[in-house]
């Protein structure tokens, strides 16, 4: 079976962009070759990707579309033949089908007697078929940021469209795209090999020859050559070894196609100056590895990934030209470092009225304002449940958390904001507690980062985060699909995460109660529904919940996290049981049947249902249910209060026998309206009182 080799060369795309095209390649064009019916079941897909081409291979590909049958009804059959003869609406649906008015059939239907036909749609060539689909499917790659690149032309991408090549097995595929024709030559590496095309005769040769022309394509091969690279250099500093920094490794390996590794060195004097400081421009800017000792401490060294293979007599030019910029870079640093030092972040609160925040919500000192009042009500509602914190410490690192934005440092490396609030607090004495709440109050920026390691930095995160997050909510700039130009989801992430791996005893809706001026009913109402979609993103997506499991918790209401990874993991420890799911099924038939008593309108919409009454039940089944929960109710509320929840949800399978005998003997919806309403109002009964640690009625059976 043929081989395809599809390949996009580009002029440099963006590093951070690379890894989610590849990917999105790989898959469009494998579900295009399954979408028509070219993939042998028997096959293999590659992707790979450098700064200048994306590239999708795949073995087992059939060389043409099996034909395909497809039934097809007709009109009716007195229509489509009157006296034996077909009339023109046989022939015309004979013609519509490809088939002789002979060859229509009748088919009897509910309806009665109609024409039918088989049709039968011939294969195509895969090369037809691929030359005409294959350019839409590249076009249709998702990029953050296009471009146009040809004056008076449609085509927009995220960098121009340099060459195409496009092969099945040795034949060249007809695919255009930008004004590009494909054919069956690549380009090799823009320094070491110049300009000359470089010839691919057929797939299986595509790596070997770019290895000829100094790229590696394959994204994982480049990733662990650099790896060894940076392994080998560090080898010739005793007791020295580089610092993993697996971002910094996906960076790199994406900005380069022939990669190696040259080490340079600064002076020690630097490292006077704070490790973050330094690991930030080494990193950040100038995207080198720092290198360490033994007990983790910076070493005057750094390692650079280049995207060539320089001479030997040429090596110490490039290392001396990267020391010289870096050398540059850590002046700069320093320079803001010891200016910065002449005014205290006590005397930068005056500046924060000058630093806008946002137009409609003010400065930076309101915000401070506003952080402050959100902190100080935290910090009172743990308080009153036992958490102990220093108050005064927190009032201090919230009151001075924002000052650092008016820093030089802060202006030239934007990304230690707040870490470099932290370290001048240190620096000016103002106490290590409060020092550490500035320098965490953004962590985590993601899932993976550690929450702040203080209660005071916790809080201090919680409080900016939540009064940011409800004060944009309030002027109506809450995330819409896809956009979220403030990041407001990442900071509830946040949120949830701190809430879910500390020990402070909040809620969402502590948070919200905590915020310096009330919010209308809409917007909390939204906001609830915002934090809701988060924790279900949290206990899903990072917690490995089932999603089943997870709509069953927080549809019994849920805005304590803690709260609710408690019952997700004991409903998942028992969901298993035979007794659980019966009960889940049963549950599910009660809330349908309350369903439908609404819309029938024997229940009014959000009516309460009352009490079952004694004296309407009749029969055994109905008796025994309605005994056996009334007895079961105080014990399960008891265990749910301990928060003991698998014990809870044990007790509450060992209702199944009664719930089975009630279905299974009594019917609900009766005609006597009395009778009726006590049956619904017993089922109502018991779904209300065992559905507050998750509604078993989310439950997907097996």
């Amino acid at each position: 079976m043929p081989n395809l080799l599809f390949e996009a060369g580009l002029e440099e795309i963006p590093a951070r962009m690379i890894a989610a095209a590849e990917s999105e390649l790989r898959e469009r064009v494998l579900a295009l070759l399954g979408r028509e019916r070219l993939l042998a079941e028997e096959h293999e897909i590659r992707s790979y990707s450098t700064p200048r081409r994306l590239a999708v291979q795949v073995s087992g590909v059939l060389a043409r579309q099996p034909d395909a049958a497809q039934e097809m009804t007709g009109p009716a059959w007195s229509v489509a033949f009157r006296e034996g003869q077909p009339t023109p609406a046989a022939q015309a649906f004979a013609k519509k089908a490809g088939v002789a008015v002979e060859a229509l059939r009748k088919i009897p239907t509910p309806k009665g007697d109609y024409a039918g036909a088989t049709a039968v749609h011939r294969g195509r060539e895969a090369a037809a078929v691929l030359g005409d689909l294959l350019a839409p499917e590249l076009a249709a790659l998702y990029w953050p940021k296009n471009m146009y690149w040809r004056p008076g032309k449609p085509e927009r991408f995220v960098r121009p469209v340099r060459w195409l090549l496009a092969l099945l097995d040795h034949a060249i595929l007809p695919v255009e795209f930008a004004g590009v024709r494909a054919g069956n030559r690549t380009q090799g590496h823009r320094i070491l090999h110049g300009d000359a095309p470089v010839a691919i005769d057929h797939p299986d040769d595509y790596l070997g020859a770019l290895e000829a022309a100094s790229v590696t394509a394959d994204v994982a091969l480049r990733r662990h050559r650099i790896r060894k690279a940076l392994d080998l250099e560090t080898r010739s500093i005793p007791g020295a070894r580089w610092r993993e920094d697996a971002a910094l490794i996906e960076t790199v390996t994406h900005l380069t196609e022939w990669p190696s590794v040259v080490l340079g060195s600064f002076d020690r004097e630097y490292l006077e100056l704070p490790e973050e400081v330094l690991v930030t421009v080494m990193r950040d800017h100038q995207k080198y590895f720092a290198v360490e000792n033994a007990q983790g401490r910076l070493e005057p060294y750094f390692l650079a990934v280049l995207n060539t293979h320089p001479e030997e007599s040429g090596i110490d030019t490039i290392r001396h030209g990267n020391e010289r910029v870096l050398r540059a870079r850590f002046n700069d640093a320093r320079f803001f470092w010891r200016v910065d030092q002449k005014i205290s972040l006590e005397d930068r609160v005056d500046m924060l009225p000058s630093v806008t925040f946002h137009k409609e919500l003010g400065s930076y000192w309101d915000k401070t304002q506003a952080n402050l009042s959100t902190a100080e009500r935290i910090a009172d509602t743990i308080s009153k449940r036992g958490v102990s914190l220093d108050a005064q410490s927190l009032l201090t690192a919230t009151r001075l958390a924002k000052t650092d934005l008016t820093t030089e440092l802060v202006k030239e490396f934007t990304e230690l904001q707040g870490i470099i609030g932290g370290l001048y607090a240190r620096v000016q004495g103002l106490g290590e507690s409060a020092a550490q709440a500035i320098y965490w109050q953004y962590s985590p920026a993601a899932v993976d980062d550690p929450v702040p390691p203080t209660i005071e930095g916790q809080v201090l995160g919680l409080a900016d985060r939540i009064q940011t997050i409800a004060a944009m909510f309030a002027i109506g700039l809450e995330p819409t699909g896809s956009k979220d130009p403030f990041a407001l989801r990442r900071a509830a992430n946040a949120v949830v995460k701190i809430l879910a791996e500390t020990g402070l005893p909040l809620s969402v809706s502590d948070l919200l109660q905590a915020l310096p001026s009330a919010l209308e009913p809409a917007t909390r109402e939204k906001l609830l529904a915002f934090f809701r979609e988060r924790m279900e993103f949290w206990l899903r997506d990072v917690r490995g919940f089932a999603y089943d499991v997870v709509n069953a918790v927080l549809a019994a209401g849920a805005d304590d996290v803690r709260d609710a990874i408690a019952r997700a993991e004991a409903l998942t420890a028992v969901r298993g049981s035979e007794n659980l799911a019966a009960i889940a099924i049963a549950f599910k038939r009660s809330k349908n049947i309350l369903r439908q008593a609404r819309e029938k309108g024997i229940l009014n919409p959000g009516e309460e249902i009352g009490p079952a009454s004694t004296n309407l039940l009749h029969d055994p089944a109905e008796k025994s249910l309605y005994n056996e929960a009334r007895m079961l109710a105080p014990a399960v509320e008891e265990l749910r209060r301990r928060r003991e929840y698998r014990s809870a949800l044990e007790q509450i399978a060992t209702l199944r026998p009664h719930v089975d005998l009630f279905f299974d003997k009594v019917m609900v919806m009766v005609d006597d309206a009395h009778l009726r309403s006590n049956r619904l109002a017993l089922i109502g009964e018991v779904l209300n009182a065992f559905s507050s640690i998750a509604d078993f009625s989310e439950l997907v059976s097996a």
